[in-house]
Protein backbone atom coordinates (compact mmCIF):
# COMPACT_ATOMS: atom_id res chain seq x y z
CA UNK A 1 0.00 0.00 0.00
CA UNK A 2 1.11 3.55 -0.91
CA UNK A 3 1.77 5.75 2.04
CA UNK A 4 1.51 9.85 2.14
CA UNK A 5 2.80 12.27 5.56
CA UNK A 6 0.67 15.10 6.01
CA UNK A 7 2.23 17.63 9.05
CA UNK A 8 -0.25 20.62 10.34
CA UNK A 9 0.61 23.57 12.52
CA UNK A 10 -1.51 26.15 13.38
CA UNK A 11 1.37 28.91 12.54
CA UNK A 12 1.11 27.99 8.89
CA UNK A 13 -1.82 30.36 8.61
CA UNK A 14 -3.65 31.47 4.56
CA UNK A 15 -6.41 33.04 5.62
CA UNK A 16 -10.02 32.87 7.22
CA UNK A 17 -12.43 30.64 5.45
CA UNK A 18 -14.87 33.05 4.06
CA UNK A 19 -18.00 32.51 4.04
CA UNK A 20 -18.95 33.52 0.46
CA UNK A 21 -16.71 30.75 -0.36
CA UNK A 22 -19.42 28.51 -0.39
CA UNK A 23 -21.56 30.36 -3.16
CA UNK A 24 -23.89 29.28 -5.88
CA UNK A 25 -25.75 30.32 -9.43
CA UNK A 26 -29.34 30.93 -10.38
CA UNK A 27 -29.47 31.75 -13.80
CA UNK A 28 -32.42 32.17 -16.06
CA UNK A 29 -31.36 28.89 -18.10
CA UNK A 30 -33.22 25.84 -18.77
CA UNK A 31 -35.26 24.75 -15.76
CA UNK A 32 -33.10 26.38 -13.06
CA UNK A 33 -35.47 29.14 -12.28
CA UNK A 34 -38.49 27.67 -13.60
CA UNK A 35 -38.67 23.93 -12.66
CA UNK A 36 -36.35 24.53 -10.18
CA UNK A 37 -36.09 27.47 -7.70
CA UNK A 38 -39.85 28.66 -8.62
CA UNK A 39 -42.74 26.26 -9.74
CA UNK A 40 -46.13 27.86 -9.16
CA UNK A 41 -48.85 25.21 -8.45
CA UNK A 42 -46.02 22.34 -6.95
CA UNK A 43 -47.43 20.22 -4.16
CA UNK A 44 -44.71 21.92 -2.09
CA UNK A 45 -45.24 25.72 -3.09
CA UNK A 46 -45.82 28.29 -1.19
CA UNK A 47 -48.46 31.16 -2.32
CA UNK A 48 -45.40 33.04 -4.13
CA UNK A 49 -44.75 29.88 -6.32
CA UNK A 50 -41.17 29.34 -4.82
CA UNK A 51 -40.53 25.39 -4.10
CA UNK A 52 -39.94 24.90 -0.74
CA UNK A 53 -38.34 21.11 -1.19
CA UNK A 54 -35.77 23.12 -3.01
CA UNK A 55 -35.42 25.97 -0.28
CA UNK A 56 -34.67 23.27 2.34
CA UNK A 57 -32.26 21.53 0.00
CA UNK A 58 -30.23 25.24 -0.56
CA UNK A 59 -30.38 25.22 3.44
CA UNK A 60 -28.77 22.08 4.09
CA UNK A 61 -26.16 22.84 1.59
CA UNK A 62 -25.16 25.65 3.40
CA UNK A 63 -25.10 27.96 -0.33
CA UNK A 64 -23.83 31.52 1.44
CA UNK A 65 -23.93 33.77 -1.71
CA UNK A 66 -25.93 33.50 -4.75
CA UNK A 67 -25.05 35.30 -8.13
CA UNK A 68 -28.12 36.35 -10.10
CA UNK A 69 -29.38 36.58 -13.26
CA UNK A 70 -26.46 35.18 -15.04
CA UNK A 71 -24.49 34.12 -16.85
CA UNK A 72 -24.69 34.47 -20.31
CA UNK A 73 -28.20 35.53 -19.84
CA UNK A 74 -27.72 38.80 -18.36
CA UNK A 75 -25.92 40.14 -21.54
CA UNK A 76 -29.35 40.18 -23.21
CA UNK A 77 -31.54 41.19 -20.10
CA UNK A 78 -33.44 44.01 -18.96
CA UNK A 79 -33.91 43.92 -15.10
CA UNK A 80 -37.36 46.17 -15.84
CA UNK A 81 -39.23 43.40 -17.66
CA UNK A 82 -38.81 41.53 -14.28
CA UNK A 83 -41.07 44.01 -11.97
CA UNK A 84 -44.27 45.04 -11.23
CA UNK A 85 -47.07 43.05 -12.01
CA UNK A 86 -46.78 39.92 -13.49
CA UNK A 87 -49.44 39.70 -15.47
CA UNK A 88 -47.87 43.03 -17.21
CA UNK A 89 -44.13 42.12 -17.96
CA UNK A 90 -43.38 41.13 -21.75
CA UNK A 91 -42.39 37.65 -22.74
CA UNK A 92 -38.86 38.45 -24.50
CA UNK A 93 -36.48 36.26 -27.04
CA UNK A 94 -33.29 35.09 -24.59
CA UNK A 95 -30.54 34.99 -27.14
CA UNK A 96 -28.03 33.27 -25.02
CA UNK A 97 -29.87 30.14 -24.72
CA UNK A 98 -32.46 30.52 -27.29
CA UNK A 99 -35.48 29.96 -24.87
CA UNK A 100 -38.48 32.35 -24.23
CA UNK A 101 -38.26 34.43 -21.52
CA UNK A 102 -42.03 34.55 -19.91
CA UNK A 103 -40.10 36.83 -16.80
CA UNK A 104 -42.69 35.66 -14.31
CA UNK A 105 -39.79 35.53 -11.97
CA UNK A 106 -37.54 38.43 -11.36
CA UNK A 107 -35.86 40.88 -9.25
CA UNK A 108 -38.51 40.58 -6.15
CA UNK A 109 -38.76 37.06 -6.70
CA UNK A 110 -35.38 36.67 -6.34
CA UNK A 111 -35.07 38.68 -3.07
CA UNK A 112 -37.83 36.92 -1.87
CA UNK A 113 -36.43 33.80 -2.61
CA UNK A 114 -32.65 34.93 -1.25
CA UNK A 115 -34.69 35.41 2.04
CA UNK A 116 -36.27 32.73 2.59
CA UNK A 117 -33.25 30.83 1.59
CA UNK A 118 -30.57 32.79 3.49
CA UNK A 119 -28.55 33.44 0.92
CA UNK A 120 -26.90 36.98 0.36
CA UNK A 121 -27.73 38.56 -3.08
CA UNK A 122 -25.00 38.91 -5.89
CA UNK A 123 -26.24 40.19 -8.91
CA UNK A 124 -25.01 41.26 -12.36
CA UNK A 125 -25.63 44.12 -14.38
CA UNK A 126 -25.71 43.78 -18.17
CA UNK A 127 -22.68 45.25 -20.20
CA UNK A 128 -23.72 43.42 -22.94
CA UNK A 129 -26.02 44.99 -24.59
CA UNK A 130 -26.10 47.81 -22.40
CA UNK A 131 -24.22 50.25 -20.56
CA UNK A 132 -23.48 52.78 -17.68
CA UNK A 133 -27.28 54.23 -17.36
CA UNK A 134 -28.81 51.13 -17.27
CA UNK A 135 -26.20 49.90 -14.44
CA UNK A 136 -27.37 52.68 -12.25
CA UNK A 137 -31.05 52.86 -12.78
CA UNK A 138 -30.73 48.85 -11.14
CA UNK A 139 -28.68 49.93 -8.31
CA UNK A 140 -31.06 52.85 -7.47
CA UNK A 141 -34.11 50.66 -7.80
CA UNK A 142 -32.67 48.16 -5.23
CA UNK A 143 -30.19 49.91 -3.14
CA UNK A 144 -31.85 53.68 -2.81
CA UNK A 145 -34.17 54.49 0.41
CA UNK A 146 -36.35 56.33 -1.36
CA UNK A 147 -37.48 59.96 -2.64
CA UNK A 148 -36.51 59.05 -6.39
CA UNK A 149 -38.46 58.10 -9.25
CA UNK A 150 -36.78 54.24 -9.20
CA UNK A 151 -36.64 53.97 -5.24
CA UNK A 152 -40.09 54.64 -4.90
CA UNK A 153 -41.46 52.32 -8.31
CA UNK A 154 -39.60 49.55 -5.59
CA UNK A 155 -41.59 50.54 -2.79
CA UNK A 156 -44.86 50.85 -5.12
CA UNK A 157 -44.34 47.43 -6.26
CA UNK A 158 -44.37 45.66 -2.86
CA UNK A 159 -40.59 46.32 -1.26
CA UNK A 160 -40.38 49.26 1.18
CA UNK A 161 -36.95 48.63 2.80
CA UNK A 162 -33.96 48.91 0.06
CA UNK A 163 -32.57 45.40 -1.17
CA UNK A 164 -29.06 46.32 -0.26
CA UNK A 165 -27.59 44.19 -2.34
CA UNK A 166 -23.64 44.49 -1.37
CA UNK A 167 -22.22 42.58 -4.42
CA UNK A 168 -21.90 43.66 -8.30
CA UNK A 169 -20.74 41.89 -11.52
CA UNK A 170 -20.54 44.06 -14.20
CA UNK A 171 -21.46 42.06 -16.60
CA UNK A 172 -20.63 38.51 -17.31
CA UNK A 173 -17.71 36.74 -19.52
CA UNK A 174 -17.35 39.40 -22.29
CA UNK A 175 -14.25 38.39 -23.59
CA UNK A 176 -16.35 35.22 -25.24
CA UNK A 177 -17.18 35.22 -28.83
CA UNK A 178 -20.48 33.85 -27.87
CA UNK A 179 -21.36 36.62 -25.45
CA UNK A 180 -23.99 38.83 -27.02
CA UNK A 181 -22.40 42.42 -26.57
CA UNK A 182 -18.69 40.49 -26.67
CA UNK A 183 -15.63 43.37 -26.78
CA UNK A 184 -12.52 43.73 -26.72
CA UNK A 185 -10.29 43.59 -23.61
CA UNK A 186 -9.81 47.54 -23.98
CA UNK A 187 -13.77 47.98 -24.97
CA UNK A 188 -14.93 46.27 -21.79
CA UNK A 189 -12.45 47.94 -19.25
CA UNK A 190 -13.01 51.04 -19.91
CA UNK A 191 -16.78 50.65 -20.18
CA UNK A 192 -16.59 48.50 -16.63
CA UNK A 193 -14.37 51.37 -15.28
CA UNK A 194 -17.16 53.85 -16.57
CA UNK A 195 -19.98 51.84 -14.76
CA UNK A 196 -17.80 50.98 -11.72
CA UNK A 197 -17.43 54.52 -10.63
CA UNK A 198 -20.66 56.00 -11.18
CA UNK A 199 -22.13 53.09 -9.17
CA UNK A 200 -20.16 53.64 -6.36
CA UNK A 201 -21.06 57.39 -6.61
CA UNK A 202 -24.78 55.70 -5.74
CA UNK A 203 -23.47 53.86 -3.30
CA UNK A 204 -19.57 53.49 -1.79
CA UNK A 205 -20.54 50.35 0.37
CA UNK A 206 -20.74 48.09 -2.72
CA UNK A 207 -18.23 45.58 -3.87
CA UNK A 208 -17.41 45.09 -7.92
CA UNK A 209 -16.57 42.28 -9.98
CA UNK A 210 -14.82 42.94 -13.08
CA UNK A 211 -14.80 40.01 -16.09
CA UNK A 212 -11.89 38.01 -15.91
CA UNK A 213 -11.43 35.25 -18.31
CA UNK A 214 -13.99 33.18 -19.46
CA UNK A 215 -11.65 30.15 -18.87
CA UNK A 216 -8.09 29.28 -18.96
CA UNK A 217 -7.60 28.06 -22.22
CA UNK A 218 -9.17 31.04 -23.70
CA UNK A 219 -6.16 32.81 -26.59
CA UNK A 220 -6.66 35.96 -24.56
CA UNK A 221 -6.37 34.21 -21.18
CA UNK A 222 -3.68 36.94 -18.81
CA UNK A 223 -3.54 39.62 -21.36
CA UNK A 224 -7.64 40.06 -21.20
CA UNK A 225 -7.17 39.81 -17.18
CA UNK A 226 -3.57 42.75 -17.85
CA UNK A 227 -5.21 44.96 -19.64
CA UNK A 228 -9.16 45.12 -18.24
CA UNK A 229 -7.27 45.48 -15.00
CA UNK A 230 -5.25 48.73 -16.18
CA UNK A 231 -8.19 50.45 -16.95
CA UNK A 232 -10.50 49.40 -13.68
CA UNK A 233 -7.97 48.03 -10.53
CA UNK A 234 -8.50 51.02 -8.55
CA UNK A 235 -12.23 50.69 -8.82
CA UNK A 236 -13.10 47.32 -8.44
CA UNK A 237 -12.74 44.64 -5.76
CA UNK A 238 -12.58 41.83 -7.43
CA UNK A 239 -11.82 39.82 -10.90
CA UNK A 240 -13.86 37.19 -12.06
CA UNK A 241 -12.52 33.51 -12.62
CA UNK A 242 -14.74 30.41 -14.38
CA UNK A 243 -14.02 27.11 -15.47
CA UNK A 244 -15.65 23.69 -15.70
CA UNK A 245 -14.30 20.43 -16.01
CA UNK A 246 -15.80 17.76 -18.90
CA UNK A 247 -15.38 14.23 -17.92
CA UNK A 248 -16.81 13.24 -21.15
CA UNK A 249 -13.87 11.43 -22.74
CA UNK A 250 -13.82 8.49 -20.09
CA UNK A 251 -10.43 9.87 -19.28
CA UNK A 252 -10.92 9.16 -15.48
CA UNK A 253 -7.15 9.97 -14.25
CA UNK A 254 -6.77 13.29 -15.80
CA UNK A 255 -10.45 14.09 -14.51
CA UNK A 256 -9.60 13.62 -10.82
CA UNK A 257 -6.48 15.79 -11.11
CA UNK A 258 -8.85 18.56 -12.38
CA UNK A 259 -7.81 20.59 -9.40
CA UNK A 260 -4.31 20.90 -10.35
CA UNK A 261 -5.62 22.95 -13.28
CA UNK A 262 -7.85 25.36 -11.26
CA UNK A 263 -4.90 25.89 -9.07
CA UNK A 264 -2.47 27.03 -11.63
CA UNK A 265 -5.33 28.94 -12.46
CA UNK A 266 -5.60 30.80 -9.50
CA UNK A 267 -2.13 31.43 -9.27
CA UNK A 268 -1.73 32.91 -12.42
CA UNK A 269 -4.66 35.09 -11.97
CA UNK A 270 -3.28 36.65 -8.96
CA UNK A 271 0.42 37.00 -10.50
CA UNK A 272 -1.34 39.23 -13.15
CA UNK A 273 -3.44 41.25 -11.17
CA UNK A 274 -0.23 41.46 -8.91
CA UNK A 275 1.78 42.58 -11.98
CA UNK A 276 -0.98 45.52 -12.84
CA UNK A 277 -0.72 46.65 -8.82
CA UNK A 278 2.71 46.78 -9.13
CA UNK A 279 2.82 49.04 -12.20
CA UNK A 280 0.41 51.06 -11.02
CA UNK A 281 1.59 51.41 -7.16
CA UNK A 282 -1.28 50.25 -6.11
CA UNK A 283 -1.13 48.84 -2.40
CA UNK A 284 -4.54 47.14 -2.20
CA UNK A 285 -4.53 43.28 -3.52
CA UNK A 286 -7.08 42.78 -5.29
CA UNK A 287 -9.26 39.18 -4.72
CA UNK A 288 -10.33 36.40 -6.87
CA UNK A 289 -14.43 36.02 -7.22
CA UNK A 290 -14.70 32.12 -8.80
CA UNK A 291 -18.03 32.51 -9.30
CA UNK A 292 -18.46 29.95 -11.96
CA UNK A 293 -16.89 26.59 -11.78
CA UNK A 294 -18.25 22.88 -11.52
CA UNK A 295 -18.13 19.54 -13.29
CA UNK A 296 -19.62 19.60 -16.93
CA UNK A 297 -20.04 17.35 -19.35
CA UNK A 298 -19.84 20.79 -21.62
CA UNK A 299 -19.41 18.85 -25.29
CA UNK A 300 -23.18 17.91 -25.16
CA UNK A 301 -24.32 21.17 -24.66
CA UNK A 302 -24.82 22.02 -28.67
CA UNK A 303 -26.82 19.09 -29.09
CA UNK A 304 -28.91 20.07 -26.66
CA UNK A 305 -29.56 24.32 -28.45
CA UNK A 306 -29.39 22.07 -31.88
CA UNK A 307 -32.52 19.88 -31.47
CA UNK A 308 -34.98 22.41 -30.30
CA UNK A 309 -36.35 25.97 -31.08
CA UNK A 310 -37.51 28.92 -29.07
CA UNK A 311 -39.29 27.23 -26.26
CA UNK A 312 -40.06 28.04 -22.56
CA UNK A 313 -37.99 26.41 -19.77
CA UNK A 314 -36.39 23.59 -21.58
CA UNK A 315 -34.40 20.46 -19.67
CA UNK A 316 -30.87 21.75 -20.68
CA UNK A 317 -27.71 20.10 -19.97
CA UNK A 318 -29.24 18.25 -16.71
CA UNK A 319 -25.86 16.05 -16.24
CA UNK A 320 -26.33 12.85 -13.71
CA UNK A 321 -23.51 13.62 -11.83
CA UNK A 322 -21.27 10.44 -10.78
CA UNK A 323 -19.56 9.34 -7.71
CA UNK A 324 -16.61 10.53 -9.41
CA UNK A 325 -17.81 13.80 -9.74
CA UNK A 326 -18.18 14.19 -6.65
CA UNK A 327 -14.68 13.83 -5.65
CA UNK A 328 -13.40 15.92 -8.51
CA UNK A 329 -16.25 18.48 -6.84
CA UNK A 330 -14.54 17.63 -3.40
CA UNK A 331 -10.97 18.56 -4.97
CA UNK A 332 -12.15 21.74 -6.32
CA UNK A 333 -13.57 23.10 -2.82
CA UNK A 334 -10.10 22.04 -1.68
CA UNK A 335 -7.98 23.91 -3.86
CA UNK A 336 -10.56 27.33 -3.44
CA UNK A 337 -10.17 26.95 0.65
CA UNK A 338 -6.63 26.80 0.17
CA UNK A 339 -6.07 30.00 -1.67
CA UNK A 340 -8.75 31.26 0.90
CA UNK A 341 -6.16 34.59 1.03
CA UNK A 342 -6.64 35.92 -2.44
CA UNK A 343 -10.26 33.69 -3.58
CA UNK A 344 -13.13 35.95 -1.90
CA UNK A 345 -16.11 34.45 -3.32
CA UNK A 346 -16.81 31.32 -5.19
CA UNK A 347 -19.92 30.09 -6.75
CA UNK A 348 -20.69 26.72 -7.93
CA UNK A 349 -22.96 26.93 -11.29
CA UNK A 350 -25.78 26.43 -11.12
CA UNK A 351 -27.72 25.37 -7.60
CA UNK A 352 -30.68 23.31 -9.35
CA UNK A 353 -31.16 21.24 -12.41
CA UNK A 354 -28.77 22.75 -14.92
CA UNK A 355 -25.29 21.24 -13.78
CA UNK A 356 -26.88 21.26 -9.97
CA UNK A 357 -26.32 19.95 -7.21
CA UNK A 358 -29.95 19.39 -6.93
CA UNK A 359 -32.06 18.37 -9.18
CA UNK A 360 -36.20 18.37 -9.30
CA UNK A 361 -39.10 16.77 -11.57
CA UNK A 362 -41.33 19.00 -12.74
CA UNK A 363 -44.41 18.38 -10.04
CA UNK A 364 -42.94 16.25 -8.23
CA UNK A 365 -39.49 15.30 -6.24
CA UNK A 366 -36.29 17.12 -5.44
CA UNK A 367 -33.18 15.25 -4.56
CA UNK A 368 -29.39 15.28 -4.04
CA UNK A 369 -26.70 14.73 -6.64
CA UNK A 370 -23.72 13.14 -6.08
CA UNK A 371 -21.99 16.56 -6.31
CA UNK A 372 -24.51 18.11 -3.43
CA UNK A 373 -22.60 15.98 -0.22
CA UNK A 374 -18.53 17.35 -0.76
CA UNK A 375 -20.69 21.05 -0.81
CA UNK A 376 -22.62 20.60 2.10
CA UNK A 377 -19.69 19.08 4.49
CA UNK A 378 -17.10 21.64 3.42
CA UNK A 379 -19.69 24.32 3.86
CA UNK A 380 -20.43 22.93 7.16
CA UNK A 381 -17.05 22.30 8.65
CA UNK A 382 -14.66 24.61 7.16
CA UNK A 383 -15.31 27.54 9.64
CA UNK A 384 -12.52 29.01 10.74
CA UNK A 385 -9.14 29.35 9.73
CA UNK A 386 -7.10 27.72 6.50
CA UNK A 387 -4.25 26.14 7.28
CA UNK A 388 -1.26 25.73 4.52
CA UNK A 389 -0.71 21.98 4.23
CA UNK A 390 2.77 20.80 2.43
CA UNK A 391 2.08 16.56 1.98
CA UNK A 392 4.43 14.23 1.06
CA UNK A 393 2.79 11.95 -1.32
CA UNK A 394 3.14 9.74 -4.64
CA UNK A 395 2.72 10.85 -7.74
CA UNK A 396 1.02 9.72 -11.03
CA UNK A 397 1.11 9.99 -14.62
CA UNK A 398 -1.82 11.81 -16.49
CA UNK A 399 -2.67 12.43 -20.15
CA UNK A 400 -3.79 16.60 -19.25
CA UNK A 401 -1.90 17.57 -16.50
CA UNK A 402 1.48 15.28 -16.19
CA UNK A 403 3.11 14.23 -13.15
CA UNK A 404 0.75 15.26 -10.20
CA UNK A 405 0.17 14.07 -6.58
CA UNK A 406 -2.08 11.25 -5.27
CA UNK A 407 -3.21 13.09 -2.38
CA UNK A 408 -4.58 16.86 -1.97
CA UNK A 409 -5.38 18.43 1.24
CA UNK A 410 -5.96 21.12 3.24
CA UNK A 411 -6.88 21.93 6.34
CA UNK A 412 -9.49 24.51 8.78
CA UNK A 413 -9.06 25.06 12.43
CA UNK A 414 -12.04 26.69 14.48
CA UNK A 415 -10.35 28.70 17.11
CA UNK A 416 -13.59 29.23 19.18
CA UNK A 417 -13.80 25.43 19.13
CA UNK A 418 -10.66 24.16 19.13
CA UNK A 419 -11.82 21.93 16.69
CA UNK A 420 -9.40 20.77 13.44
CA UNK A 421 -10.81 19.21 9.97
CA UNK A 422 -8.76 18.11 7.10
CA UNK A 423 -10.05 17.42 3.91
CA UNK A 424 -8.20 15.20 2.03
CA UNK A 425 -8.48 13.95 -1.68
CA UNK A 426 -7.01 10.41 -3.00
CA UNK A 427 -6.99 10.72 -6.62
CA UNK A 428 -5.44 7.31 -6.94
CA UNK A 429 -6.54 4.14 -8.32
CA UNK A 430 -5.82 1.87 -5.05
CA UNK A 431 -6.03 2.66 -1.26
CA UNK A 432 -3.69 5.39 0.08
CA UNK A 433 -2.62 5.31 3.67
CA UNK A 434 -1.84 8.87 5.17
CA UNK A 435 0.13 9.47 8.29
CA UNK A 436 -0.69 12.54 10.11
CA UNK A 437 1.60 14.49 12.42
CA UNK A 438 -0.52 16.80 14.86
CA UNK A 439 2.22 17.27 17.71
CA UNK A 440 1.92 21.04 16.87
CA UNK A 441 -2.13 20.98 17.97
CA UNK A 442 -1.91 19.21 20.96
CA UNK A 443 -4.93 18.23 22.88
CA UNK A 444 -7.12 16.30 20.29
CA UNK A 445 -8.70 13.50 19.82
CA UNK A 446 -10.33 12.19 16.64
CA UNK A 447 -13.78 12.35 16.07
CA UNK A 448 -14.84 11.37 13.02
CA UNK A 449 -13.74 9.88 9.28
CA UNK A 450 -16.44 10.34 6.35
CA UNK A 451 -15.48 9.75 2.50
CA UNK A 452 -17.12 9.24 -0.67
CA UNK A 453 -15.32 6.84 -2.73
CA UNK A 454 -15.83 6.09 -6.24
CA UNK A 455 -13.52 3.17 -6.41
CA UNK A 456 -16.12 0.33 -6.27
CA UNK A 457 -18.98 2.03 -8.75
CA UNK A 458 -17.57 5.14 -10.18
CA UNK A 459 -20.46 5.52 -12.70
CA UNK A 460 -22.96 5.07 -10.37
CA UNK A 461 -25.42 8.46 -9.48
CA UNK A 462 -28.23 9.59 -7.52
CA UNK A 463 -32.17 9.41 -9.76
CA UNK A 464 -35.47 9.99 -8.34
CA UNK A 465 -35.72 6.12 -7.83
CA UNK A 466 -32.56 6.20 -6.21
CA UNK A 467 -31.36 9.18 -5.00
CA UNK A 468 -29.16 8.04 -2.10
CA UNK A 469 -26.59 5.56 -3.94
CA UNK A 470 -24.06 7.77 -3.28
CA UNK A 471 -23.61 9.06 -0.34
CA UNK A 472 -20.34 9.89 2.32
CA UNK A 473 -19.74 7.26 4.96
CA UNK A 474 -18.52 6.91 8.39
CA UNK A 475 -14.92 5.17 8.19
CA UNK A 476 -13.43 3.67 11.36
CA UNK A 477 -12.29 6.35 13.71
CA UNK A 478 -8.58 6.76 13.55
CA UNK A 479 -6.48 6.58 16.93
CA UNK A 480 -4.21 9.57 17.88
CA UNK A 481 -0.67 7.91 19.60
CA UNK A 482 1.41 11.00 20.83
CA UNK A 483 0.48 13.29 18.60
CA UNK A 484 0.17 10.85 15.71
CA UNK A 485 -2.44 9.16 13.71
CA UNK A 486 -2.85 6.90 10.50
CA UNK A 487 -5.96 6.88 8.05
CA UNK A 488 -6.56 4.92 5.00
CA UNK A 489 -8.18 6.80 2.37
CA UNK A 490 -10.38 4.66 -0.36
CA UNK A 491 -9.76 4.27 -4.15
CA UNK A 492 -10.37 7.53 -5.61
CA UNK A 493 -12.09 9.34 -2.44
CA UNK A 494 -12.74 12.11 -1.18
CA UNK A 495 -12.49 12.73 2.50
CA UNK A 496 -13.26 14.26 5.68
CA UNK A 497 -11.50 13.88 9.09
CA UNK A 498 -12.29 15.53 12.15
CA UNK A 499 -10.32 16.33 15.11
CA UNK A 500 -11.87 17.98 18.25
CA UNK A 501 -10.77 18.63 22.07
CA UNK A 502 -10.73 15.90 24.41
CA UNK A 503 -13.33 16.37 27.36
Amino acid sequence: MRTAQLTIDPAFAIGPADRRLFGSFVEHMGRCVYGGIYEPGHPSADARGLRRDVLELTRELGVSVVRYPGGNFVSGYRWEDGVGPVGDRPRRLDLAWKTIETNAFGLHEFMTWADEAGVEPMMAVNLGTRGVQEALDLLEYANHPGGTQLSDLRRKNGAEDPFGVRLWCLGNEMDGPWQVGHKTADEYGRLAAEAARAMKMIDPSISLVACGSSNRRMPTFASWEATVLEHTYEHVDYISAHTYYDPSDGDRASILASAVDMDNFISEVVATADHVAAKQRQKRKLKISFDEWNVWYESRLQADLDRRGWVEAPALIEDDFTAVDAVVVGDLLITLLRHADRVGVACQAQLANVIAPIRTRNGGPAWRQSIFHPFALTARYARGTVLRTEPVSPRYETKRYGDVPVLDTVAVHDEETGDLTVFAVNRGETELALDLDLRAMSGLSASSHVSLAAGDDPAATNTEAEPDRVTPRELRTPTIDAGRCSVRLPAASWNVLRFGNRP
